[in-house]
């Protein structure tokens, strides 16, 4: 078996892929509804609705896709957990625990990503190698 299918490097594109997909679909939700939402979404950063929406949409949507595709995968993990942050504690912070944990699994999982790597079934690794976290 070639040593870049270890079950390290599956498991990791599983999630990756998984909860990069799972988000993108959040983020091509945002871009179809932009006109309305950007009137009414939450500006915790006091930078405006449009504007707090647009950084979402980069991170649910185009991090999402670098997180698939395993590129520059410590990058694009830093603005979707702060995304996620936001979302736990800002836009559903009076919320029952229910709204959040979708957002603290989310949170959890790119935590995860964030300290082992992509693993070795991503470009970053057939890029970049040994610079990138070796996980397996």
């Amino acid at each position: 078996m070639n040593f870049y299918w270890s079950n390290n490097g599956i498991g990791l594109l599983v999630l990756r892929v998984a909860f990069g997909l799972g988000m993108m679909v959040h983020g091509i939700q945002k871009v179809n509804n932009f006109e309305t939402l950007s009137q009414v979404f939450p500006d915790p950063l006091g930078v405006g609705s449009a504007m707090s929406l647009s950084l979402a949409i980069f991170a649910e949507l185009f991090c999402s896709i670098l997180l698939v595709v395993g590129l520059f995968t410590p990058l694009a993990l830093v603005p979707l957990g702060i995304t996620m942050l936001v979302a736990i504690f800002v836009a559903h912070g009076d919320d029952p625990w229910s709204k959040k944990e979708l957002a603290f699994t989310y949170l959890s999982v790119y935590a995860a990503l964030l300290c082992s790597g992509p693993g070795k079934l991503s470009l970053d690794y057939r890029l970049f190698g040994k610079n990138v976290r070796d996980s397996e």
